[in-house]
């Protein structure tokens, strides 16, 4: 039986970390507060979350702060350079088991990534004093059509 649960998650300070199981197509933003280090993405079983940044291995894809998508250490492609995240921006991302997209403030910036196989849980990852509000639900733009919050599995005994 499936049941919707909804998360919210601050990460803040050094080195947090966090990851949920996907379940369907979601949609995951968060809010910039106090730049530093940080990205978002998904990841495998597999990944090391001690070893940031994300995205040096085939166990994760990942925006980072800089606005490089990476999988495997390869940039698989970029924000605009006048579409940096600032302080205060919502960071959006949608993944549809092929292809991760990113949203800055609700627009679609155009600069899907792709390379991870397998079952794969959002990641977010902050260093430096970074601070990000993350929503798994009741999002602060509207997700594309097809896709809504993370929906987790419950068993029911």
């Amino acid at each position: 039986m499936a049941a919707s649960v909804f998360c919210c998650l601050r990460c803040c300070r050094d080195g947090g970390t966090g990851h949920i199981p996907l379940k369907e197509m979601p949609a995951v933003q968060l809010d910039t507060q106090h730049m530093g280090i940080w990205g978002i993405g998904v990841a495998t079983q597999k990944v090391n979350l001690n070893q940031i940044p994300l995205g040096r291995d085939v166990h994760s894809l990942v925006m980072r702060n800089d606005g490089a998508l990476y999988h495997n250490n390869e940039e698989k492609n970029r924000l605009p350079a006048n579409s940096l995240p600032q302080e205060g921006d919502v960071v959006g991302i949608t993944y549809d088991h092929v292809e991760l997209n990113v949203y800055l403030n609700g627009k679609n910036m155009h600069c899907p990534a792709s390379g991870i196989r397998g079952t794969v849980y959002p990641v977010v990852y902050v260093d430096d004093s970074a601070i990000l509000d993350c929503q798994f639900s009741e999002f602060y733009h509207t997700p594309p059509t097809g896709f809504e919050k993370i929906l987790f599995e419950q068993q029911i005994f």
